[in-house]
């Protein structure tokens, strides 16, 4: 009788890491969300007093402008 021999295994990622990975992922994408949306909010003379134009939403937002 012949035997067939499949020493492959198969492995699995990293599973906690990859979730948490795509967990922070998703807390850092809505905390940008949450900034920008504040941020927004304010009138361009509040946004003077703190420093920052319209165009800097973005910047501050995803943490590239910190003041």
């Amino acid at each position: 009788m012949a035997v067939i021999s499949n020493s492959r295994t198969f492995a699995l990622p990293r599973t906690p890491r990859a979730m948490g990975y795509v967990f922070s992922s998703i807390a850092a994408w809505n905390d940008a969300r949450v900034t920008r949306k504040a941020l927004s909010k304010l009138t361009t003379r509040e946004l003077d007093d703190l420093g920052l134009t319209r165009a800097d939403i973005e910047d501050v937002a995803r943490g590239r402008i910190v003041r």
